[in-house]
């Protein structure tokens, strides 16, 4: 027997019907949690090359479209940021695609490197003189996820940091010789 029927049961045996008893009932009831997503499948293209600008591929390792840093940020964001936190976020996604029309006449997946570095530069300088404690800056969310999607990810962990599954023995002086850092 379900509980919600094992309920009613109890109520009808009590004298019929127990005044709240459906309020009580309904509360046994979860509904489905409905969100809708914020960024979209359309949107992880544009922030696999806002991450490429922030974090590009280079002979040394693969950049952060390679480590696929939009779908990332867009479980990230859908998922975890609050909902202001997630307006910010896509109000920025506008600002960027507004301001390479405005300057460069061009939609910022359009820009050369050199223009989509230019025009991020201008925003990471903007996000830098930031005071607001209480709103991040867009532009300081869309870099920590990069860099935190990045080095998190497989392509980052082993191929970006040097990756030791099973660290060895602690050696608190080993002398520095300018090799990436470790990770484990």
């Amino acid at each position: 027997m379900e509980r919600r029927d094992a309920l009613k049961l109890t109520a009808t045996i009590l004298g019929g019907s127990v005044i709240g008893a459906q309020f009580f009932l309904s509360g046994c009831v979860v509904p489905p949690k409905k969100r809708a997503e914020i960024v979209t499948n359309d949107d992880v293209h544009f922030l696999d090359e806002i991450g490429e600008t922030i974090l590009p591929d280079t002979n040394e390792s693969p950049g952060a479209k390679a480590a696929h840093i939009g779908a990332f940020m867009k479980t990230i964001v859908n998922d975890c940021y609050s909902k202001d936190e997630a307006l910010i976020f896509i109000s920025g996604l506008d600002k960027i695609e507004e301001r390479s029309i405005d300057v460069f006449r061009e939609s910022f997946l359009s820009l050369s490197k050199e223009k989509k570095l230019n025009l991020l530069t201008q925003f990471d300088e903007e996000a830098k003189k930031a005071t607001s404690l209480e709103k991040p800056h867009f532009f300081t969310m869309l870099k920590e996820l990069t860099v935190w999607g990045y080095f998190t990810s497989e392509i980052g962990a082993t191929q970006a940091l040097r990756y030791n599954p099973v660290p060895g023995r602690f050696e608190g002086c080993i002398p520095y010789t300018g090799e990436s850092v470790w990770i484990s």
